[in-house]
């Protein structure tokens, strides 16, 4: 199963998770958030750096099924260059902001041109961007992970980051390594 991040947000509490990803050796992938990542140019490095994955998540964030054509491939592709510029690479993933559902034949076709055949997704996904509090962020991901799950979690909450010693106690419990998503999709 794969633990992805939504990337944004208070680089003191990325920092944080990232300690606890190092201490217990639960590898992380992370959707960055392109204007984000210009933001804190230090926070690309320092995520690969861990042995993290870096993808693409738009680069403003924006409710990405509300956009046109020429919109949608400027999100991708302004985030792409981002990520190029600060890792040398565009990542090798694409996962939509701002959709709750399956993303378009828009957003696809978009994705796939910017070299981004594979969008991923995710199906547990605890809504800790709600900022419900670690405990009922730690029941919801226990609720639906599986082996294979694709857990949706955020970046520059607090409460995630609370979360996160006990959600990886859990996954040991279940026997569910913890794994980038370049491992899980392989």
């Amino acid at each position: 199963m794969a633990l992805t991040f939504h990337g944004s947000g208070d680089p003191a509490l990325t920092n944080e998770m990232l300690g606890l990803t190092t201490q217990l050796k639960a590898p992380i992938t992370v959707f960055a958030v392109g204007q984000w990542l210009e933001q804190h140019p230090d926070i690309a490095g320092q995520i690969l750096g861990a042995g993290h994955e870096l993808a693409n998540h738009t680069y403003t964030h924006p409710v990405l099924s509300q956009l046109g054509q020429l919109a949608v491939s400027q999100e991708i592709t302004r985030c792409a260059a981002v990520l190029t510029e600060q890792t040398g690479g565009e990542g090798r993933w694409f996962r939509p902001s701002g959709i709750e559902s399956e993303p378009s034949a828009l957003i696809l076709d978009e994705a796939s041109k910017a070299g981004y055949p594979t969008v991923v997704g995710f199906d547990v996904d605890p809504r800790d961007y709600q900022d419900p509090g670690a405990s009922a962020i730690v029941a919801r991901v226990a609720a639906g992970i599986q082996a294979g799950s694709i857990v949706s979690l955020h970046l520059g909450h607090s409460g995630t980051v609370s979360a996160f010693p006990r959600i990886a106690a859990i996954l040991q419990q279940r026997k569910l390594a913890p794994v980038l998503v370049r491992d899980l999709l392989a």
